[in-house]
């Protein structure tokens, strides 16, 4: 789309001075003062969203359970339930053909990730109880509630602040410079978001272990869960991140294509959570086969088609790259004898 022009603009020559007449330059102080108090506001906004999922999650480690993984038995569950969604977001890095990722951002990523996965706790607490209610019509039928709040709440609100890891930081980076980028960068919020929920998850499990209990039992099991769980959100961020680097270099269409990523992330994310809620366990029930192998099961089969759709896509884009490189290699000078 052509940038709109006001009609002085349109007609001028070049010869005029077209200051706060049609056009706008940083020229007076309050012009620079303006701009400053502009960009500083903008900063503000930044850092207090970055500071804010810091007291929040300090707040987690103060009240809540993550005081257990400084045992290091928990901490070696956590460490092993998010190994799979590790080596899918190593996988997806390695699977870029153009300019390798700079670790130092691959990090902040990931800690952002793991920070803003606070947010989506909070209204997925809060939020996602009402709408639940509501779309159950107040405990009529609750599989239509537990639909709302899978589709409506956490499917969207996860994939949202995952989507902010991104946009927060590693979007603004230069080296953030192909539409692929935003599929890695997003895979790797991923997994910092499936990082902290697995350990809110495991040791949430391991304080209502009994005294007496089999503490690693009891962390085996869950970790191996988690394990499973994990490259979804790796998965989902993937697509999502993929459409932001798209948006990104279309920004006359930036605002209906990250939409559309988000819903693509969504619609995946929710569905798998509905059938690994409520299918598994009636297939469970129906072949008498033991739940965690129907699980199993399913978590093979839904993921490993998505991860193949996601490769196809990314693989798609490293073709026509190749092609455009070659393109864009000078021809072999004629031999003139």
């Amino acid at each position: 789309m052509d940038e709109e022009r006001d009609p002085v603009q349109s007609m001028d020559d070049g010869s005029m001075d077209l200051y706060e007449i049609s056009e706008w330059e940083t020229r007076s102080g309050l012009d620079r003062f303006a701009q400053g108090l502009y960009h500083a506001a903008i900063v503000g906004v930044r850092w207090t969203v970055v500071v804010v999922a810091v007291l929040i999650l300090g707040l987690q480690v103060v009240l809540g359970g993550f005081g257990l993984l400084v045992d290091p038995r928990v901490g070696t569950f956590v460490a092993l339930s998010i190994v799979p969604a590790f080596v899918l977001a190593a996988y997806l890095w390695r699977a870029d053909v153009t300019t390798s990722e700079p670790l130092e951002i691959l990090v902040v990523t990931f800690l952002l990730g793991i920070l803003f996965a606070n947010f989506a706790g909070i209204l997925n607490d809060t939020v996602g109880q009402v709408v639940r209610v509501v779309g159950s019509g107040f405990g009529l039928v609750p599989i239509l509630g537990l639909l709302a709040l899978y589709f409506l709440v956490v499917g969207p609100v996860e994939e949202a602040v995952k989507l902010l890891a991104v946009r927060m930081y590693a979007y603004r980076m230069p080296e953030f410079d192909a539409v692929i980028d935003g599929a890695v960068y997003g895979a790797v919020a991923g997994l910092g978001f499936a990082t902290i929920e697995n350990a809110l998850y495991i040791t949430n499990t391991l304080q209502m272990v009994a005294p007496g209990m089999n503490l690693i039992q009891a962390g085996s099991d869950i970790a191996t869960i988690r394990a499973l769980a994990g490259p979804g959100h790796v998965i989902y961020s993937a697509f999502a991140g993929y459409y932001l680097g798209l948006a990104k270099f279309n920004p006359d269409d930036a605002g209906p294509i990250v939409v559309k990523g988000l819903l693509i992330a969504t619609l995946v994310h929710a569905t798998y959570n509905t059938c690994a809620t409520v299918l598994v366990p009636i297939v469970a029930s129906v072949t008498a086969v033991d739940t965690f192998v129907v699980f199993l099961s399913f978590v093979v089969l839904y993921d490993g088609l998505f991860v193949y759709l996601l490769l196809r896509k990314l693989s798609t884009y490293n073709d026509a790259y190749r092609r455009a490189n070659r393109n864009d290699e000078p021809a072999d000078s004629p031999d003139l004898g």
